[in-house]
């Protein structure tokens, strides 16, 4: 059940598609007034939630701000990361429900930081509309939230399958030579993404002539070898006259304006910018639009980034701590004034005074960034995914983001942003994939071996053990780190085993996907889900369930040869090191160390369930899907498996036709 509670006048964000009549009673559960709502906690319930975050999938202990951040340092104290996930479920032994706070601006979650049983939500304003929903299980509170929402965005097949990035790749030969590095070692690849390097001078939709001499003749010559192309996006446009994009912009009047009534002026990649207003349905649909100049050459799929948005700085503030270094005439200066000036020059990037001076047009409105700000980043992957709706309403393209709020999952999918080559991202990797699937995201992953940071070999190898399992699965890096694509270390053909394991099980991840998405269901969910008497499950928070079939337990240790694993019930064990060589063992329910060499993939299959396995191939478009071993744990009579098998391009999701019915009889 669902109850729709409105307080003030909220900004419209789209975010819900379905219609719920307002409820006039006070929001059960909750105590206090629209600006502070609290709830008490019993020591046992568990909050689910907040979709892109820190710490654990249960958010207890900590406090959490709603509010798109450019947060490339994602240590344990950071309150805010890329996306703003506003959807909280409350698992307890009294009661159980789910809040959506349907809100634009910024909110605080205090999740018993400051008194250990409250749970208190801060929103900055009292303009926001509040959804209630109870349900017989955490599982069915979130597909209520999903149907309320809106179906979630679903990427070409061939999106499935393994990605290259790195910012770095300069021109063509780069690109060119990661692809033959991974054909020549038999490492499975279907795409490669260009930073900002391919663009000239860091502007939107062109590309630098003299390193990417023709980007058509390039995306063709890959996609020969099943490789794609996949493009970075900024949200800021240039300030060059001349530049297609900009005029168009400014002569129309597509940008955000300041407090005079002038296009904003902030600073990105690209030198001094304007934003382009995406708040503005004439400006989004005119953006979105302008993606067409890079899909006439063959490009299949783009990243957006930097759209939270990002402000390296504002001509005005750079210029006031320029002028407060200069005025320092003796380097024998007090320590308080060093570090104000030191301080001055450190708060320039992503500085809220910037963000303050920002205007919107929304429905002939002028409204203030500060209470649209999680807007932005959504309705920029909104114009993107409109117009290929538009242009190619049969065809796929795909599309992820980093900033996010809900709504956006509709238009696209989000990766985690700029993590590190930690252990700890790891981990944290992990957990976020069921908490961002309960928002809507399914296509999500992160950042391979780490963006930041350099990687070691046993971390990408466990890394990737984990992200054989996630819809988005790209390893990323940045320039200056230790390069990490998979044939730069030693042991290759381990990399190119394991990748190969991502292969075999694409007929598996893509159908539960699949089914998920129209199901209005999770990918990736807590034990607890599917095990709620199972007074251990909720302690767990280093396995998931991982469709209908199987538990995923990677190991996130360095220098550990296995790990301890809790089992709900009697499961079976996968040991993998590629397609043709693993092994199967049964164990009983309870606690169990299994090891796991640094070659081996770990997963377990649950009974009476079925999982389809193809053999290794170099590219989704290889994989033979008419031939397939099954794994299954069924030790007497028939289990079935309903594979989805469409043709991955088109959008004829409901089609009968895509249902094969494995079976298994023993």
């Amino acid at each position: 059940m669902i109850r729709r509670y409105r307080f003030g006048t909220m900004i419209p964000t789209d975010s819900v598609v379905q219609s719920i009549e307002i409820s006039g009673e006070n929001p059960p559960f909750w105590q206090g007034g629209p600006t502070r709502l609290t709830y008490r906690m019993q020591p046992e319930d568990v909050v689910y939630g907040l979709g892109e975050n820190l710490r654990g999938i249960n958010k207890r202990g900590w406090h959490y701000v709603s509010s798109c951040a450019d947060q490339p340092i994602q240590t344990e104290e950071v309150l805010s990361l890329y996306g703003a996930h506003n959807f909280l479920l409350i698992d307890g032994r009294e009661q159980r429900f789910g809040v959506f706070f349907d809100y634009a601006g910024r909110i605080e979650y205090d999740v018993g930081y400051t008194d250990i049983d409250e749970l208190c939500v801060l929103p900055a304003d009292e303009n926001y509309e509040m959804y209630v929903i109870t349900g017989d299980s955490c599982r069915d509170i979130v597909r209520q939230l999903r149907r309320l929402t809106g179906r979630s965005y679903i990427p070409p097949k061939w999106a499935f399958g393994y990605g290259q990035s790195r910012w770095g790749y300069r021109n063509a030969d780069d690109v060119r030579q990661v692809v033959r590095s991974y054909r020549e070692n038999g490492i499975p690849l279907d795409s490669v993404y260009l930073d900002i390097d391919y663009m000239q001078d860091y502007i939107d939709f062109t590309v630098n002539k003299s390193r990417f001499p023709d980007l058509a003749a390039l995306a063709a010559e890959m996609k020969e070898q099943h490789v794609r192309l996949v493009p970075i996006i900024d949200a800021g446009v240039k300030i060059e006259p001349g530049n297609e994009t900009y005029e168009q912009g400014r002569e129309n009047g597509y940008f955000c304006k300041d407090e005079q009534g002038n296009d904003f002026v902030g600073a990105v990649w690209p030198g001094l910018v304007h934003f382009p207003d995406f708040l503005n349905r004439d400006a989004r649909r005119w953006f979105g639009r302008r993606y067409q100049v890079l899909l006439d050459q063959g490009i299949e799929g783009f990243w957006n980034d930097m759209n939270e948005p990002a402000i390296f700085y504002t001509p005005e503030r750079l210029m006031q701590a320029v002028h407060s270094v200069a005025a320092l005439d003796d380097p024998d200066i007090a320590m308080d004034k060093y570090f104000s000036v030191k301080n001055q020059l450190g708060t320039l990037i992503n500085a809220p005074e910037d963000y303050a001076k920002i205007r919107h047009r929304m429905d002939g409105e002028t409204v203030e960034h500060e209470k649209v700000h999680n807007l932005f980043g959504y309705n920029m992957t909104r114009a993107a995914g409109e117009a290929f709706e538009e242009k190619y309403p049969d065809k796929r393209i795909l599309l992820f983001s980093r900033a996010s709020c809900i709504g956006m999952h509709r238009y696209g999918g989000i990766w985690y942003g700029d993590n590190r080559s930690w252990w700890d991202h790891l981990r944290l990797n992990l957990k976020m994939l069921a908490s961002v699937n309960m928002c809507g995201f399914l296509y999500s992953g992160a950042d391979i071996g780490g963006f930041g940071a350099d990687t070691t070999e046993d971390l990408l190898l466990r890394w990737l053990a984990l992200g054989i399992f996630s819809p988005l699965m790209r390893n990323h890096s940045s320039m200056g780190t230790r390069p990490q694509e998979a044939y730069r270390f030693t042991r290759k053909q381990d990399f190119a085993n394991l990748i190969g394991i991502r292969y075999g099980l694409v007929p598996y991840l893509y159908s539960e996907f699949m089914k998920a998405v129209l199901t209005d269901d999770m990918l990736f969910r807590p034990l607890a889900f599917d095990y709620p008497g199972d007074e251990h499950a909720p302690q767990v928070e280093s396995q998931l369930m991982f469709g209908e079939g199987v538990m995923i337990a990677p190991v996130m240790e360095q220098n550990a040869d296995g790990r301890y694993v809790y089992l709900p019930e009697r499961m079976k064990l996968i040991r993998m090191r590629s397609t043709s060589d693993y092994e199967e063992q049964v164990l009983e329910a309870g606690h169990h160390y299994v090891r796991a060499a640094l070659n081996e993939v770990i997963f377990f299959i649950r009974p009476g369930c079925v999982v389809p396995l193809a053999d290794a191939a170099q590219c989704v478009e290889e994989i033979d899907t008419e031939h397939l071993r099954l794994l299954h744990f069924a030790e007497s009579g028939t289990a079935e498996y309903r594979m989805y098998d469409d043709d991955g391009y088109t959008r004829d999701y409901e089609d009968p036709a895509n249902i094969r019915v494995l079976r298994v009889t023993v």
